[in-house]
């Protein structure tokens, strides 16, 4: 096998490029792999593990354009880079106006073509990104930021801006919303209130755990008014949840939402008080989780606590029909004690060498929860992550497991000159493999997030690979427990019925939801 490289100094290309340059030259005869990538540490991690870094793609830096490619022979690879040449040089070409509607090149102008417009979306690379929030908001803009790599100075000067002029600015790295209907992002095909019955209004800092409780309470027939993603940071101590107490506001004015519903990871303690007294400003009852957050402050709030994305959404549903949240604590409780009779069947498929849970996750609250969950099941200082919950749980290289692990490959580290695993299950694929190949590892999850705007077919994109991990591990006379989750619904463009019978047809185990999951490993892996 011959592998060459192609540096481009200084030049960037946007991912969805990249990826569909590199699908091409994969495609082409005589090529077994090869990469399209920016110069970044974790790229160059990615590009070690598949054994395609060359001395010239580890002196690349962080700007410049990596091409690998590992073919038969060198006329072979030759003739793939110098189609990426060709690739890349098309996809800077102009194309061809409509003369009717040319395409619109600012904000201002896009708003000329479509005065009656109330919301901007922004994806463009992080450094310009502020600059073309700001002009949306100076036209009067709503803001939905889904760029990520965006400075925490920018993000509270965009949204104190907003604030001024009452306008949302959702994100940066706003994975998903729902307005008035509208799926925004990665969101996906749910229920709304009208027509639906419900009228639960969600305000989310993370894009898949507004996804999970949506899915969720679709699923029970309950409807969502609103569904607003913060972004990640906006409960910290440096943004203050400006945008989180803004939606708030608007929904507790809102006479179709009944029901509250707030999602996070924990916010700092200043912030997580000012978000709580603005829930007691109105009497719609609230269901507030903040992801390992102290439940004691928030039930003083008069909300009621959840701990999970799954809790949260099953409670939220309950008090809309006017039941008891306790019935759900029940329920819970009794799923759970079956899943660990589950467990003993299939720990005894397993070595005692086998001893690590593998995670996988596409969303970093699924990361978080996951963390979360198994930490108080095997030990905290057990899971290991390039998310952590400590610092001191940090991998020390995000390619390389390292005990239990949950590698969150949504992260900024990832998904630099990348597109994001829900879009791009490349790098997942590949880490399925390596993960396989590690005598130690019991468990392989996968978190598979449908909506609007994801990859077409992400189940199916795995199973591939899956089976392929399967037949190694035959041959080595090991099982590995393949387990998954499906964050949809059945209206998705992908149907979630759909894609948990293609994991199921692959020996996959599919669970109801990230926190089962979590559980489910915890009970097969903690020791005896």
């Amino acid at each position: 096998m011959i592998t060459q490289t192609l540096i481009k100094q200084g030049a960037y290309y946007d991912s969805v490029t990249l990826m569909q340059v590199a699908q091409a030259i994969v495609e082409l005869e005589g090529i077994e792999d090869a990469a399209v990538v920016m110069g970044t540490p974790a790229n160059k991690g990615i590009l070690e593990n598949a054994n395609l870094l060359t001395a010239e793609a580890r002196d690349a830096s962080a700007d410049d354009l990596v091409v690998a490619v590992r073919g038969n022979t060198e006329d072979h690879v030759g003739h793939a880079i110098a189609q990426v040449e060709q690739e890349l040089q098309s996809s800077r070409a102009p194309q061809e106006a409509d003369a009717t509607a040319p395409r619109p090149k600012t904000v201002a102008a896009a708003v000329d073509q479509q005065p009656d417009s109330n919301i901007a979306i922004v994806s463009v690379a992080g450094r310009y990104a502020a600059g073309v929030a700001r002009d949306a908001l100076k036209g009067g803009l709503h803001v939905f930021l889904f760029s990520d790599n965006v400075s925490v100075e920018d993000e509270v000067a965009l949204k104190q801006f907003g604030r001024e002029r009452g306008l949302l600015v959702m994100g940066p790295d706003a994975g998903t919303a729902i307005v008035n209907g509208i799926a925004l992002g990665f969101a996906n095909s749910v229920l709304t209130t009208p027509p639906a019955p419900g009228g639960v209004g969600i305000v989310a800092a993370s894009g898949t755990g507004l996804q999970a409780v949506t899915s969720s309470l679709a699923k029970q027939a309950i409807g969502i008014t609103q569904a607003v993603g913060t972004g990640g940071r906006d409960l910290s101590l440096e943004v203050g949840g400006i945008m989180m107490i803004e939606a708030l506001k608007a929904l507790q004015a809102d006479p179709y939402t009944r029901t509250l519903l707030l999602v996070s990871k924990p916010p700092s303690t200043e912030v997580a008080t000012e978000v709580l007294a603005q829930l007691q400003e109105s009497e719609k009852l609230a269901v507030v989780c903040f992801l390992g957050g102290k439940r004691a402050t928030i039930e003083a709030s008069g909300a009621i606590a959840a701990t999970t994305l799954e809790e949260a959404a099953l409670i939220a549903a309950e008090v809309v029909r006017d039941g008891d949240p306790r019935r759900v604590l029940k329920s819970l409780k009794k799923r759970d004690r079956q899943l660990q009779a589950q467990a003993e069947t299939l720990k005894a498929g397993l070595s005692k060498k086998q001893r690590y849970f593998r995670g996988l996750f596409s969303g970093g609250t699924f990361c978080y929860e996951a963390q979360l969950i198994l930490g108080k099941m095997l030990g905290r200082k057990q899971i290991m992550s390039n998310a952590p919950l400590d610092k001191v749980n940090e991998l020390r290289d995000a390619n390389q497991s390292e005990g239990h692990t949950a590698v969150d490959l949504g992260e900024d580290e990832f998904t630099v000159g990348r597109l994001h695993p829900m879009l791009d299950p490349t790098l997942r694929n590949r880490r399925i493999i390596q993960e396989a190949h590690d005598p130690e590892t019991a468990v392989i999850y996968l978190d598979i997030v449908l909506g609007y705007g994801v990859h077409p077919d992400p189940a199916g994109a795995a199973v591939d690979t899956i089976r392929e991990a399967q037949t190694y591990l035959d041959s080595k006379g090991r099982r590995v427990v393949f387990m998954a989750h499906v964050c949809g619904t059945s209206t998705d463009p992908q149907n979630a019925i759909a894609q948990e019978a293609k994991l199921r047809k692959a020996g996959v185990l599919v669970m109801p939801s990230n926190a089962a999951a979590m559980r489910l490993a915890g009970y097969i892996l903690r020791p005896a």
